[in-house]
């Protein structure tokens, strides 16, 4: 395989692992959406069980994109990590 074949196998794996992402992200919202919305035990604990596991789906394809380096995510700087600790401390309090 040369370069320009090795380079578009790469971007058509990006490119689907994009899709799934965000067609992951659709999935769990609405299973959240079903769960939230169940009149019956049973069948809550059933949209759980599923919720569970898309979401697990969902963050293998992100810590996959993540170490391809297809999905860059900054380090937090100390001091805003700060910050937002002590506002969701402080609205807890109120």
């Amino acid at each position: 395989m040369n370069n320009s074949q090795t380079n578009n196998s790469q971007m058509q794996d990006k490119e689907i692992l994009e899709d799934v992402l965000t067609s992951q992200k659709a999935v769990t919202g609405a299973y959240n959406n079903f769960a939230n919305e169940c009149a019956t035990p049973n069948v809550r604990d059933e949209f759980m069980r599923i919720l569970t596991e898309e979401h697990q789906i969902q963050a293998d394809v992100f810590d996959t994109m993540k170490q391809r380096g297809w999905y860059p995510t900054p380090t937090a700087e100390q001091q805003k990590i700060q910050q937002a600790k002590q506002k969701f401390q402080n609205a807890n309090q109120q």
